[in-house]
């Protein structure tokens, strides 16, 4: 029987996340060359090409789609072991901040995974705009706090760099009427501001078609065909039509999603446990064709 090395699986799919093998390197405390060679050696034995290489992204081959999704649960088997063994009898109370949209689509499996490991560790998850977790956790409601950032912003540590893109309603074509209709979340909203930027500097004639502070009232908007609308990649919906660069929509870059808190601070144990499960085990889904 052959075996997968887990630290082959976690540069393939920090790789996914990241969207090159530089920021890769980074991620996992190698230098990028070494990805490359170990990638390389997952191919080899794997037996398939797990990646489409160009000189601008990495896009995900069917049968990398495929190994992603058993890559990242062996590596959350993994780290959830490694936490319940180093950390069996953790307790306490830990007071996270996390914006509207990896609440709902992605925090709850990280978040499971880890309360299995650590029954005895209450979670108090608060939901909000980035600007007004952020803002809350300089006034000490929270331990931790995920943000979204502009890349070249200062504080807290990486979890994730993706790209903001646009959406519409699957059975609509929004996107193509002009005033551009728009479904947005009230500021300080940061995707309101970069999609407003980003519009306004190309002379897109706009209006804003919906407006609501919730995540779930933003999506059922836009698949109700009221307007269309930008999020981090990895937070929209399955059943969402990503629009292409044809669409005639200017590009939005990219967003980090930092973790602050459990530095500086002389955090409890639960504290740094938690954070250092976040970084480690944030489960993003496989890269959608944009």
């Amino acid at each position: 029987m052959r075996n997968i090395p887990t630290d082959l699986l976690r540069s393939f799919v920090s790789a996914i996340d990241t969207g090159s093998f530089t920021r890769a390197a980074g991620a996992v405390g190698r230098t990028q060359s070494a990805v490359s060679l170990q990638i390389r050696r997952l191919e080899q034995m794997l037996g398939a090409r797990l990646f489409l290489r160009d000189a601008h992204r990495l896009t995900l081959t069917a049968e990398g789609a495929t190994v992603a999704q058993y890559a990242r649960r062996m590596l959350a088997l993994n780290d959830e072991v490694l936490a319940l063994l180093h950390s069996p009898g953790l307790s306490g109370r830990v007071r996270l901040g996390v914006p509207y949209e990896y609440a709902a689509a992605l925090l709850p499996v990280v978040l499971g995974r880890f309360a299995q490991s650590h029954p005895n560790v209450t979670l108090e998850v608060t939901s909000d705009l980035t600007r007004n977790l952020l803002r809350r956790y300089r006034e000490g409601a929270f331990d931790l706090v995920l943000a979204l950032h502009d890349p070249d912003s200062p504080g807290g540590r990486v979890i994730v760099t993706e790209p903001l893109l646009w959406f519409a309603g699957a059975d609509h074509d929004r996107w193509q009427q002009r005033p551009l209709p728009l479904v947005l979340a009230p500021p300080p909203c940061v995707y309101r501001g970069r999609i407003l930027a980003a519009l306004t500097a190309q002379g897109v004639p706009l209006r804003v078609a919906y407006l609501s502070s919730s995540h779930e009232a933003v999506l059922a908007a836009v698949r109700a065909g009221l307007g269309i609308s930008a999020m981090a990649q990895s937070t929209i919906p399955a059943d969402a039509r990503l629009l292409p660069p044809g669409a005639g929509l200017p590009p939005l870059g990219r967003l980090d999603l930092r973790l602050h808190g459990a530095t500086g601070r002389a955090p409890q144990e639960a504290v740094s446990h938690l954070a250092d499960y976040i970084a480690q085990s944030f489960l993003a889904p496989p890269n959608r064709a944009s």
